[in-house]
């Protein structure tokens, strides 16, 4: 009977060993599935037209055309800066012969581009700040003629120091609408850009 005890003991489960071990929390968790991958993200980019640059660009032609009368004095003191606009001189010449040729052109864009609902929204926004830059310049001309500043002393300096201002203005104004036209981007023209937006649909 000596040996039943030990018998007794030999069958017990072991106290180290347990019948139902836990395994480790890393090797019972279940990895995560598979993430499918995603489709890529498609660019919804897309270039202005040619067309549509072209008839921006051809826009701020008009207002140019309307305001080259500022640069007059700066082309009498430095006749270098009237070089960059000989190539335009034969299509300004054709553009003052025909009569009315600023009225009939400023309604001309206005009603069959700005008021043109087939036209894209870049072709009648840029067209309106042509529009828009082009009244602009009549302002001044307006000013001067009831106010008559004379044509000597302290009116005249007043005259030229307005002109060169203008023409300058109106020169950057047309580089940048140009240029932007050119690459398909919007210009936004100081003083223009805001009057010409709350007019566009």
């Amino acid at each position: 009977m000596a040996g039943l005890p030990i018998l007794r003991l030999s069958v017990l489960p072991h106290p180290l060993k347990p019948r139902h071990p836990k395994l480790h929390p890393l090797l019972s968790h279940r990895p995560p599935p598979l993430k499918t991958p995603s489709p890529p993200i498609s660019s919804s980019y897309s270039p202005t037209p040619a067309t549509d640059r072209l008839i921006s660009a051809a826009s701020f032609f008009f207002p140019l055309f309307n305001g080259l009368q500022y640069g007059r004095f700066l082309f009498s003191q430095y006749p270098i800066l009237a070089a960059p606009f000989k190539p335009i001189i034969p299509l300004l010449s054709l553009y003052h012969s025909v009569p009315y040729a600023s009225f009939v052109s400023f309604f001309a864009l206005y009603i069959g581009i700005v008021r043109n609902p087939s036209l894209s929204r870049y072709i009648r926004f840029n067209a309106l700040q042509a529009l828009v830059l082009d009244v602009l310049l009549v302002v001044p001309m307006l000013i001067q003629r009831i106010l008559s500043p004379g044509q000597t002393g302290l009116g005249l300096k007043l005259t030229i120091w307005g002109y060169n201002a203008l023409f300058v203005f109106l020169v950057a104004c047309f580089a940048y609408g140009l240029g932007c036209s050119v690459l398909g981007k919007t210009p936004h023209l100081p003083f223009v850009a805001a009057a010409a937006g709350r007019q566009i649909d």
